[in-house]
């Protein structure tokens, strides 16, 4: 009998963990979920095990409560996978295709005593042809993981070694969900939507594809022609995305042997002068960006949550206080954190995954005592096998995400940490992509190109002022209130203030934005982003305890501040 694991809400985990579809965004009939109890063994050599002397529950990382082993091995480990598998039936496509939609840093495939390939990238899905492997009947997968915190080379985000205060516990191994899919021999690999207030143009980066694309829309649903891999969806009555509106339009597309579902949303986002001062907009009009910071962990699962239905609990708590844009921080989460914020309104403001070199004085305190300024960063971080690293990193990113349309801004650099060249890496992101604000570095150290003027304030006075570009606040506030029975780390606190009463952090956050942002969004501030979404460990500067069961706010005190932060940018 296998032990029962239960979430933070008390509720026991179901045999099979994260059961939903993975990628909303290019759907096939064929699925075979692969997460639940797989053998699960650890060694220093890359050999494959001759036994397995652990279970383990894919998709959760070792470290985690859920995963039923919580234990971080030491750095540079091999983390060995091992489960047993049978297509089903209808698997009698083309070709068979394993995607490991998660595994951190680097993850290895062997089907059957075969080496089937490698990934290295902790944020971004592995894909291997599996096809040449499979054997009729039960097949033997084992896939072998590796990571190593120390140099900080590959994209890491806020995982550390020993965690402690804004650092966080480290991640390992699988901690998203693996799964098999079939396709035919030529099908549809990725799809590219280009939207305006009318139209979408849809390019799914193969000329040799033809077939057609049916479209629902409210008014009647109506099919267009897919030609050299594209395809022009006009509807008749162009409904607009926005986070007070979420319309998303869903698509069939039939491409020879291919079928597939997607769906995509019609918007826009310009820099506009309005007025006085330059502005965000989305669909033409000023919009201010009312957000959290978000760092996506949880006390159960780390890096996941027990069931995706905790992305959309998260984004229902904080539109319910007001909110309407969530700051995705130094991480980047599977395709259902997005496919949620898509439909119910959430507008994401998307971070770069960190890596390199990082100061505590140099990139924290001496900013924060006002020492901003870099003539040039150039020849910062010159390493290049790290910089490429990032670089990578971004790519993946941005190519993976690209689609969503609450995506509606990029963060490249964080605080400084790694900062490099960011004029060329500006120009890279916006050769990826011409259709959001990018944020080269958020906080300070402004060295060249950018979309936003973007700062950061905890402590000292808010010398704020709007200059050539659209203002954001992307962070401030910070304001601890630990709440007993609900701490992670009982004894210790991190934040940037504290309150003992829920009554006492309703004050301290209403005022901060009645005196402090308020005024600054009358004189041309665009955004806020406040510190933050939930606890995570020692950080207690949550809106809501890290087990997601209190709430510190109440509703509609800041709902109410939200609407008037709405209205001071018209």
């Amino acid at each position: 009998m296998k032990e029962t694991l239960f979430t933070a809400a008390g509720e026991a985990l179901p045999t099979l963990p994260w059961p939903d579809y993975p990628r909303p965004q290019l759907q096939r009939a064929s699925f075979l979920n692969l997460n639940g109890r797989w053998q699960f063994a650890v060694s220093p050599s890359d050999e494959l095990p001759d036994r397995y002397n652990q279970d383990i529950l894919v998709p959760f990382c070792p470290e985690s409560v859920l995963s039923g082993i919580g234990k971080h091995f030491p750095e540079g480990s091999r983390l060995f996978y091992h489960r047993s598998f049978s297509l089903p039936a209808k698997f009698n496509r083309g070709k068979i295709l394993l995607h490991v939609d998660g595994a951190d840093q680097q993850v290895d495939c062997f089907l059957n005593g075969q080496f089937l390939g490698g990934h290295t990238g902790g944020y971004d899905a592995a894909t291997f042809d599996i096809t040449a492997a499979v054997l009729p009947g039960e097949n033997q997968l084992v896939l072998r993981t590796r990571d190593d915190l120390r140099g900080r080379v590959l994209p890491c985000g806020k995982q550390v070694e020993k965690p402690g205060g804004m650092w966080y516990t480290p991640v390992s191994g699988l901690w998203q969900t693996v799964w098999l899919e079939s396709v035919p021999k030529r099908y549809i690999k990725r799809l590219d939507f280009a939207c305006d207030l009318e139209k979408a143009i849809l390019d799914v980066g193969d000329e040799s594809l033809f077939g057609t694309v049916t479209v629902a829309d409210p008014s009647g649903n109506f099919t267009v022609p897919l030609e050299k891999g594209r395809a022009v969806l006009r509807p008749p009555q162009p409904r607009l995305w926005s986070p007070e509106s979420p319309f998303l339009y869903s698509i069939l597309i039939l491409a020879g042997e291919d079928q597939v579902e997607s769906y995509f949303a019609l918007r826009t986002l310009e820099i506009k002068q309005i007025g006085k001062y330059k502005r965000l907009c989305l669909n033409g009009k000023p919009y201010f960006f009312h957000g959290v910071l978000d760092q996506g962990y949880w006390s159960d699962g780390i890096f996941t949550p027990a069931s995706p239905a905790a992305y959309e609990e998260d984004i229902r708590a904080m539109k319910a206080l007001g909110f309407n844009t969530l700051r995705k921080h130094i991480k980047v989460e599977p395709p259902l954190f997005y496919y949620a914020c898509d439909c119910l309104g959430m507008a994401v403001f998307q971070d770069m995954v960190s890596n390199g070199d990082y100061s505590f004085l140099r990139d924290t305190v001496l900013p924060n005592l006002g020492f901003r300024t870099r003539r040039s960063d150039k020849t910062i971080h010159p390493d290049p096998v790290t910089r490429a690293a990032f670089l990578a990193g971004m790519e993946a990113t941005v190519t993976t995400l690209k689609n969503h349309p609450c995506i509606v801004y990029w963060t490249i650099f964080n605080e400084g940490w790694g900062q490099f060249d960011s004029s060329a890496v500006y120009k890279k992101l916006r050769a990826l992509d011409h259709s959001r604000f990018i944020d080269s570095t958020s906080g300070w150290f402004i060295c060249g190109e950018t979309d936003v003027d973007s700062r950061h304030i905890y402590f000292g006075p808010w010398k704020l002022k709007v200059g050539k570009k659209p203002l954001v606040l992307t962070e401030f506030g910070g304001i601890c209130l630990p709440v007993k029975g609900h701490l992670q780390c009982p004894g210790r606190s991190y934040g940037y203030g504290a309150c003992k009463t829920p009554e006492a952090l309703e004050t301290a956050v209403l005022t901060l934005y009645e005196q402090r942002v308020l005024p600054l969004v009358e004189q041309g501030l665009c955004a806020a982003i406040y510190t933050q979404l939930s606890d995570v460990e020692e950080e207690l500067n949550g809106l809501l305890t890290a087990d997601r069961k209190v709430c510190k706010l109440a509703a509609a005190p800041m709902a109410a501040m939200a609407k008037r932060l709405t209205e001071a940018c018209r």
